[in-house]
């Protein structure tokens, strides 16, 4: 079977990094080129280090491999406002895949390109549209964690409802360009609430959700992952009367969705970084219901569901290259 050929537009930041890291051991996929910049010519394993030993390839620049008409599939890494730039600016074989990791067009009012229109990527909402669509807007990290949390009730309720959710994200969410408040001496023992209430995903959640949803993000002591908790009130959210069956409507809501596991025992961040899952728990008492949902930022926020995405456009199994192991302790 002919493999999957993919490019990785910004290949030397984390979301790049990761994408390499999932398609040099995907069993479908070969990495056809890997484009930076700032990187030209030299090793992939010079930058992202663990890949010394697991990959020859080096960076590129170089246009022309964009024309390659054996391509099937390029991943913009890029930061925002990049993206389109580069699709205006390029010229890909007609039959290319595009998968866009940044917020370019993650919105019906920014998804148009051209005579096309890009579906926004993620699986448990737009699971059918996606494996039809030629372009694909990857949602954000805090965005795919919160809509995980909400999509069963969202579900139910209909539009309108207003939602409270507070979310914690490590360092790496903020990308590889080192900050002020990236920086080890600021993170250490620390956390800090930042863009409360007007936080740049809150617009992708809503027109997903059709809810109002006040958000509170926080910059988290660690690298990697997200943790967000949800609280819903049964004035805003008709959801069951009771724990058990508020948990049985979860878990049928997901029953076909291979990488969410439903639980009312506690979770943790651990438990999912470095893995493309989600793991979701269930709290509910009298007219309050708590959903906390966990997924590594990087993966299930990024790159790994950007790859579950190229299987659904290609036909390829959804898991296939993302049966990852966790890191547990």
């Amino acid at each position: 079977m002919k493999k999957i050929r993919a490019g990785i537009i910004g290949g030397a930041g984390y979301t790049g990094g990761e994408l390499i890291r999932l398609l040099v051991n995907h069993p479908a996929a070969e990495i056809a080129f890997i484009q930076s910049r700032s990187q030209v010519g030299h090793p992939v394993s010079s930058v992202h280090r663990d890949l010394l030993g697991v990959t020859a390839l080096s960076f590129t620049d170089d246009k022309s491999v964009y024309s390659d008409p054996s391509l099937d599939v390029v991943f913009l890494a890029q930061g925002h406002g990049e993206a389109r730039k580069f699709l205006e600016e390029t010229k890909l074989p007609p039959q290319v895949r595009v998968i866009d990791l940044s917020q370019d067009f993650r919105l019906s009012t920014t998804s148009a390109f051209r005579d096309q229109k890009f579906v926004y990527g993620l699986p448990e909402l737009n699971r059918e549209k996606i494996k039809l669509s030629q372009f694909i807007a990857n949602p954000g990290c805090f965005a795919t964690a919160v809509q995980l949390a909400l999509l069963p009730l969202s579900v139910i309720a209909g539009g309108g409802r207003r939602v409270s959710v507070t979310g914690i994200t490590g360092s790496t969410g903020a990308g590889q360009k080192p900050s002020e408040t990236t920086h080890f001496s600021f993170r250490a023992n620390n956390i800090q609430a930042y863009k409360t209430l007007t936080h740049q995903h809150v617009a992708e959640i809503e027109e997903s959700l059709k809810a109002r949803v006040s958000f509170v993000p926080w910059r988290g002591d660690f690298t990697r992952g997200i943790f967000v908790s949800a609280i819903v009130n049964r004035s805003e959210f008709l959801f069951p009367a009771s724990a058990a069956e508020t948990l049985a409507l979860y878990r049928t809501f997901y029953q076909t969705h291979p990488f969410i596991s439903v639980t009312n025992e506690p979770i943790d961040l651990k438990a999912v970084v470095n893995t493309n899952r989600a793991h979701i728990e269930i709290n509910q008492s009298g007219e309050s219901l708590v959903i906390h949902a966990a997924i590594d930022n990087l993966l299930k926020g990024a790159s790994g569901q950007a790859v579950q995405n190229m299987n659904l456009m290609m036909g390829v199994e959804e898991t296939t290259g993302l049966q990852l192991k966790g890191v547990a302790f």
